[in-house]
């Protein structure tokens, strides 16, 4: 390879809904190396473009390839983002902004390519199940809605799969989570797995146990509830027990997120390994550190044998999804 091939910059993109990262990287010999990372409100944008235009107005420099993980699907080179009012087209940021080659991926399709590139700091495990080299990997990631994706081995390579599992449906698995489901579905028709492993889920959860008379909820949380994200007060009075209703509502969805985790495990023989990613794990990890999650993981009848094998990990690089999308414009 020659050095000014070794200079060349991509551009990288992880679009939420709630933030956009962009990102400048050099191709670097193992892993795709950062140069300028900025992070922009998605909320306030008309779309990416405007993001983009923004971007490469203060850091003017030569780029030709771009990818960009994106919270949706992704269909012939294009994505309506699942919580914004966002249409993405490759050809549109192609032309716009004169790049050789674009390419969109799910955003959590965009995270798992980073997996193998991340140090081992960059993960906390779970359970002191070994890592396989060379098997499939599966990525579950709970933040402003739930991702999914998974990485399967084959002729020396990983190749990523995306995944709109997170809206399928939710099966409850005992008689609290079957009334949660009932409620659920009165308010909106199909459960998904979404609705109770996510920001707005961990809500839901709570509003529940609320509605059904088993929390009281004290003045002050009524109060921190209008003042902040309401997910966010929650599972802050939980972390430090500072009140049962919120602990309760944490356990819950601690529980339900480790057998979501565990039914993907199964779906995709991922033996080399689970990955938490999104914006939820990192933050409530002395949770996840109890036993609540790996329990409702390996609770999976003649298959916890199976499952206890499985090494666990939380992904502590916020910034993965982003290393994951240079990756890819590295290899366009």
């Amino acid at each position: 390879m020659t050095k000014s091939m070794d200079k060349t910059l991509v551009l990288a993109g992880d679009i939420g809904g709630t933030k956009t990262n962009l990102g400048l990287f050099l191709k670097g010999k193992e892993r795709p190396v950062p140069k300028v990372i900025e992070t922009f409100s998605s909320q306030n944008a008309p779309d990416l473009e405007h993001i983009i235009r923004q971007f490469l107005e203060t850091h003017k420099m030569s780029v030709t390839h771009a990818c960009f993980g994106v919270a949706g699907p992704v269909v012939n080179g294009k994505s309506k983002t699942t919580n914004l009012p966002w249409n993405i087209s490759e050809d549109r940021i192609k032309k716009e902004f004169n790049f050789h080659r674009v390419k969109l991926v799910n955003d959590l399709t965009a995270t798992a390519m980073a997996i193998p590139l991340l140090n081992q700091d960059q993960f906390f495990p779970l359970n002191q199940a070994g890592s396989i080299k060379d098997r499939n990997l599966a990525l579950i990631a709970p933040g402003t809605g739930l991702g999914k994706a998974m990485l399967i081995y084959q002729n020396g390579r990983y190749l990523p799969v995306p995944s709109e599992g997170g809206h399928a449906d939710f099966a409850p698995n005992s008689e609290a989570e079957t009334e949660l489901w009932r409620y659920l579905n009165q308010h909106y028709g199909h459960v998904s797995i979404e609705r109770v492993v996510s920001g707005s889920g961990l809500v839901n959860i709570y509003n529940w146990l609320k509605d059904s008379g088993r929390l009281n909820e004290p003045e002050w949380l009524r109060q921190r509830l209008k003042e902040i994200d309401p997910a966010k007060a929650v599972t802050d009075a939980a972390l430090v027990d500072k009140d049962p209703g919120c602990t309760s509502t944490l356990n819950m969805f601690v529980s339900i997120l480790g057998a979501v985790a565990g039914n993907l495990a199964l779906t995709a023989m991922t033996t080399g390994g689970v990955y938490l990613g999104g914006g939820i794990p990192a933050k409530i990890l002395p949770k996840l550190k109890e036993d609540i999650f790996m329990e409702a993981f390996t609770n999976k009848g003649r298959f916890k044998g199976f499952l206890e094998k499985i090494p666990v990990k939380v992904i502590l690089n916020d910034k993965a999804a982003l290393i994951g999308a240079a990756y890819c414009a590295a290899m366009l």
